[in-house]
């Protein structure tokens, strides 16, 4: 990548300038090995406790604890999305829109970021957020329109997802076609990365909330499309949708005369973490060195939701999309950058060890102080080279979907979710809810056990 240093001056350069003076080795070794104390464990139980509000107050407050500024995007992503669960629709809103401007400004800059100065690791880095953190933002911040009676808004959230989705499977092309030309350039040849991207650039949940945002405006024909892309989406992506289409899917535009459907939308579970994998990798005449993410699924107790209405009536929610496989298949597509970025960058730290050891065999006044650089830079390259393993926290991992056709009026109803051992896990209560008759009358719930 051009521009990756100033003029005359060479990556290997870069490094030795950086590991000067000598003295700064050991503060750094020990700056990489620490670990910082988990101020999110008062979040975290309260969240376990399903106090959102109580959550989103307690995360506000440690903010300054939680997030650095190059985390800002966490930030507005985690407190989005904690507020939305305690049904703060406008401040949502507000979190979730400035954490995607966030991730589109980063990504821009990790872009046109030059490769010269990703010398330690990529939390050194603005976080621009995941893949499936950009898409999801959109559900959630549509759901948030829907319930603040802005149907329009609501649809231009779904409409910009599918726009992030089509545009997927080109967005790191160009990035990772200037790192390898750059990586050519200066004599490094990249290594195949052993795990292939899967494709996936259409989503059955968007689609189901396109289909009933269009429903509830009277646009049939526009339902109807978003009904079918929702099949073709989960035709088209088996190893992410291994589950059949939901049932109800086929009733949702079919709704008798003098009827209302009730629509109900359950999130389950929690989305992905991540953890590091270390990997050696043979370049020149070196092991190097990768530290690279995993995106590891975190299992739910939840097997199975029931709506159970009081007047007698109850219906199935099924799941409709695999969140955390979501997550999975688009980082898979951002890992052929970072692993390409990792290869590079060890190769760098490699080059340099190499050339002080070089310097010290062939230098007879500063052997000692060229053999105390190479071995310095030998431990800096392996302190520093760490995976970056941030990401959201309070995203679900599973969407599940029901619904079912009833006289216009008002109803109270539960959400019951159920372990695999048909235990009652949770319960939640929805009272008074007006259904109507040529709308939508959509309900949100959410459990993250």
């Amino acid at each position: 990548m051009k521009g990756s240093a100033p003029p005359g001056r060479s990556p290997v350069r870069q490094v030795f300038v950086l590991l000067l003076p000598v003295k700064i080795l050991p503060v750094m070794v020990l700056l990489f090995s620490c670990a910082t104390t988990d101020y999110f464990v008062s979040v975290d139980q309260l969240v376990s406790e399903e106090q959102f509000s109580q959550s989103a107050q307690a995360l506000e407050k440690e903010n300054a604890n939680l997030y650095r500024d190059k985390d800002r995007v966490l930030y507005f992503l985690d407190k989005g999305m904690l507020t939305h669960y305690a049904e703060n629709w406008e401040e949502s809103s507000a979190l979730l829109e400035q954490g995607e401007k966030a991730i589109e400004a980063n990504f821009a800059v990790s872009v046109s970021q030059e490769i010269g100065t990703l010398i330690l690791n990529d939390r050194t880095r603005e976080y621009d957020g995941e893949d499936y953190e950009d898409i999801y933002l959109n559900v959630f911040n549509a759901l948030n329109y829907y319930r603040r009676n802005n149907m329009e808004e609501a649809l231009v959230e779904i409409r910009r997802l599918n726009n992030k989705l089509r545009n997927l499977s080109v967005k790191y092309g160009t990035m990772i076609t200037s790192m390898q030309k750059a990586a050519l350039e200066n004599g490094t040849a990249i290594p195949p990365n052993p795990e292939a991207a899967t494709a996936f650039n259409n989503s059955a949940l968007a689609r189901y909330l396109g289909m009933l945002f269009y429903r509830g405006r009277g646009m049939m024909d526009d339902a109807r499309i978003d009904q079918q892309q929702l099949r073709v989406a989960m035709a088209d992506a088996p190893s992410i949708y291994k589950n059949p289409v939901p049932s109800s899917i086929k009733d949702e535009l079919v709704i008798p005369a003098g009827k209302a459907r009730l629509n109900v939308i359950g999130f389950a579970g929690r989305s992905p973490v991540k953890n590091e994998e270390v990997i050696r990798i043979f370049l020149g005449n070196a092991w190097i060195k990768i530290a690279l993410p995993v995106m590891t699924p975190r299992n739910s107790q939840i097997s199975s939701i029931q709506v159970t209405l009081d007047s007698g009536e109850s219906f199935n929610l099924e799941l409709l999309e695999d969140m955390s496989a979501v997550a999975a298949a688009t980082f898979a597509q951002k890992k052929n950058v970072i692993y390409t970025k990792s290869v590079i960058r060890a190769s760098v730290k490699g080059i340099a060890a190499s050339a002080f050891n070089i310097a010290s065999e062939n230098s007879k006044e500063n052997s000692g102080l060229f053999a105390i650089l190479g071995l310095g830079s030998q431990i800096l390259a392996e302190a520093s080279e760490q995976a970056d393993l941030r990401l959201g926290r309070y995203f679900p991992g599973r969407a599940y979907v029901g619904g079912i056709n009833l006289t216009p009026g008002t109803y109270s109803f539960t959400v019951t979710y159920y372990g695999a051992d048909k235990t009652a896990l949770a319960r939640r209560r929805h009272e008074n809810i007006r259904i109507m008759a040529n709308t939508l009358n959509l309900t949100e719930d959410v459990c993250l056990k």
